[in-house]
């Protein structure tokens, strides 16, 4: 089998010699690596001690007389089967997100026409300021894909997020790339996510702690998989990584439950990932509700509707219907009992640990479905959304 090809970009972070150990690990896998230095990153590891490592030339100058003979940054792009760039300095990410090639390895970026996977590196304030997010939200919208950092001690002795994932984390993201690639290509799937706000007044709103970070892996590993992926997003403040074009944005369970019905036909699968309001206020008040003399405040609520009882009874239901169940008690016979009363295929019941899941990267989940219940027990939410491409990718197609 014809081995496959990794450009491995190197930036100027002091991670760079970490790349050194991911270079190792993935010629260890048989892996053919390529590393390309910036001029950064040659202050921190050298051309010939990557070059030694990966078995092939190392290259760093885009004005090399014998290699852009041949148009070099052209030529490295097309020959790999993915770009990797470990560590992705916070400068590096700027200038990618915004178009500038004045070297050979933003210039290899801005000519490719393969994936491109990066492992962000930095102080953690540096990963926290607004424009460094707007430019990963840039890069990620333009198709790239991101390990993210991890939160431990910093080379500048503070502590926070920013460190560069591991190299095995990063090794492992690219061992599922290739085994994933274009898996679920075909596919199209619809998902809600996130918490919906129902008004009581301009001023304040009913609503729930859901951050959508679920919502947003499952959409994540999906679309790597190639599905045509689309996310009804209810106040999601995370990166969503997605087109633009395939979220759609919504504030209430109202305004939820028709973007589903506008955009549920032909769809393959409908992942319900979304924490909804069951109620919303009757009668909004168009003015601030003010102190009375009195001491309590009466609302009239009423219901919803019921957005996962509906696609589960449509007549254009898609072939796979998982639903989410957050629960504080009773995993699995609520989790039965929701699955029958709303024709799904599989229930993901969470067990909210007091409230602890909210905003978390890790849950306490089961799968229920009509023949069987699966313990997950502690899982990230990135893994648990890897167990429900699996499914996914058990329809026929």
């Amino acid at each position: 089998m014809k081995k496959k090809k990794i450009l491995l970009i190197i930036t100027g972070s002091i991670a760079a010699y970490k790349a050194m150990d991911l270079v190792r690990l993935l010629t260890k896998k048989s892996y053919d690596v390529t590393c390309v230095l910036t001029k950064a990153a040659c202050e921190f590891i050298t051309p010939l001690l990557a070059s030694s490592l990966s078995g092939n030339k190392a290259h760093s100058d885009l004005f090399s007389v014998d290699d852009e003979v041949e148009m070099g940054h052209i030529k490295l792009s097309r020959a790999a089967d993915l770009i990797v760039i470990a560590p992705a300095s916070a400068d590096f990410i700027a200038k990618i997100a915004n178009g500038y090639a004045d070297d050979l390895a933003s210039s290899i970026v801005l000519a490719a026409n393969k994936k491109i996977l990066i492992a962000p590196a930095m102080n953690e304030k540096m990963w926290e300021n607004k424009q460094t997010q707007t430019n990963l939200v840039k890069a990620l919208e333009s198709g790239m894909s991101m390990v993210e950092p991890e939160k431990d001690i910093l080379a500048c002795g503070e502590f926070g997020i920013g460190k560069m994932a591991s190299p095995e984390k990063i090794c492992e993201e690219i061992c599922e790339f290739f085994a994933n690639q274009n898996r679920l290509k075909g596919k199209k799937i619809l998902i809600t996510g996130g918490a919906t706000f129902e008004e009581i007044d301009p001023v304040r709103f009913i609503g729930n702690h859901s951050s959508g970070k679920q919502s947003i892996a499952i959409a994540k590993v999906l679309y790597e998989m190639g599905a045509d992926v689309t996310l009804i997003a209810g106040n999601i403040r995370e990166t969503i990584f997605l087109p633009p074009k395939k979220i759609i944005r919504v504030k209430s369970t109202t305004e939820m439950f028709f973007a589903v019905k506008k955009n549920l036909a032909e769809k393959d699968v409908f992942i319900s990932c979304a924490a909804v309001s069951d109620f919303r206020v009757k009668k909004i008040s168009k003015e601030k509700i003010k102190k009375t003399a009195g001491k309590n405040l009466t609302i009239e609520l009423e219901k919803n509707p019921d957005i996962l009882e509906f696609v589960g009874q449509a007549k254009n239901r898609p072939a796979l219907v998982i639903g989410f169940a957050a629960e504080s008690k009773n995993l699995e016979k609520y989790a039965r009992e929701k699955l029958r009363k709303k024709n799904c295929d599989l229930i993901v019941a969470n067990d909210i640990e007091s409230g602890k899941i909210f905003g978390a990267n890790e849950t306490k989940a089961i799968f229920v479905s009509e023949k069987e219940t699966e313990k997950l027990g502690n899982i990230t939410k990135e893994k648990l959304a890897k167990l429900l491409a699996d499914k996914v990718g058990k329809l026929p197609a």
